[in-house]
């Protein structure tokens, strides 16, 4: 590579600008992250002292995590796609979404199953 192939490069400011969104969305990953966190503390304690599972934090929970993942793909330059702000808000597909945790009183450990 030779001096103005690296000074194009440098000076191509599409890259820069996409170096700003990353480094917004690495914010963003670092907040997203302790949100997530607490959402599974709180879940857990929720299933441990209700016994069922709380449906708007396995809702929260999923779009969070898939949030996360969209923001690790854009960071890693796997797609071109803004995560939100810029695009939608990650749902699920389907309106069926909790799957309840179902025990199997065949097995002799009382650990639950997930139903499917």
């Amino acid at each position: 590579m030779d001096q103005d192939e690296l000074r194009e490069h440098l000076t191509e400011g599409s890259i820069w600008i996409r170096g700003l969104f990353m480094l917004m969305f690495a914010i963003i990953y670092s907040i997203a992250e302790i949100v997530l966190f607490a959402v599974t503390l709180f879940q857990f304690i929720v299933r441990l002292t209700t016994g069922s599972l709380n449906p708007r934090l396995l809702d929260l929970g999923y779009s969070l995590s898939t949030y996360v993942y969209q923001i690790y793909l854009y960071l890693t330059f796997n797609s071109e796609e803004r995560p939100y702000p810029f695009n939608p808000w990650p749902a699920r597909e389907s309106e069926a979404t909790v799957t309840p945790i179902q025990h199997d009183h065949d097995d002799d450990d009382d650990e639950p199953h997930l139903g499917v």
